[in-house]
């Protein structure tokens, strides 16, 4: 991974890549405004821009971590929204498998290393060692699918723009199993959905796990055209 800044648009798109090891410098305060500008320019629903970020560093993310990790080993997850993918047979539960293999594979943990993969699910409570989350909220507004597709592309807007910039983010669902916790620690309402969090900073570009590319499904396995000529 490079920490390069990338100009074409193309690039930006095509290069970025979720980090999940990462270098302790924080990015600059001037980087960080940049990137939350340009995630606020994301399209939303008539304008209802319904998201709101809490963005921690330095002892703020330590006492985060220490509350998420406490709930974690207390087995205290209460996830605003399911994690349950349905049948296990369907493609995207095989597409999820296979990128799991892929990355427990990268950080040689075997399949029936119980302790690695218990250690490895941790590190996402203390974010893959970067120095800045984002957590991302969503309000109650309807059914609630509009307003999380919009801070979908509120995230969207934050990855690129801190790919543009050289740096890398990850978006964790995994913070989203801690909604009560992290709620009861930040004093913020039960009406306030945690949908998850974006670990970011400068990824290590000595980890493996940093240097894989699980792929994508060609165009053909989602893509229906309509008097469309590609």
């Amino acid at each position: 991974m490079t920490t390069t800044p990338v100009q074409s648009f193309t690039d930006v798109i095509r290069s970025r890549r979720s980090a999940r090891a990462f270098l302790p410098e924080p990015v600059p305060a001037e980087d960080i405004r940049g990137v939350l500008e340009d995630a606020r320019r994301a399209p939303s629903h008539s304008n209802t821009q319904p998201w709101e970020v809490h963005v921690f560093s330095e002892g703020a993310r330590d006492r985060l971590s220490e509350a998420m990790v406490k709930a974690f080993e207390a087995g205290q997850m209460s996830p605003d929204f399911t994690t349950s993918y349905g049948d296990d047979d369907s493609v995207h539960v095989q597409r999820s498998q296979q990128t799991g293999a892929v990355l427990y594979g990268a950080l040689g943990i075997g399949r029936d290393d119980k302790d690695g993969r218990a250690k490895a699910i941790q590190e996402n409570l203390t974010f893959y060692g970067a120095p800045h989350v984002a957590l991302l909220f969503v309000p109650e507004l309807g059914d609630g699918v509009r307003a999380a597709n919009d801070v979908g592309m509120y995230a969207q807007n934050f990855l690129l723009s801190l790919t543009a910039r050289g740096y890398h983010g990850v978006p964790q669902g995994m913070h989203g199993l801690f909604a009560d916790t992290v709620r009861a620690h930040l004093g913020l309402p039960a009406d306030l959905k945690l949908l998850y969090g974006i670990s970011f900073g400068t990824a290590d570009p000595e980890a493996a796990v940093n240097r894989l590319d699980v792929g994508r499904a060609p165009l053909e396995e989602h893509i229906v055209l309509h008097d469309t000529r590609l």
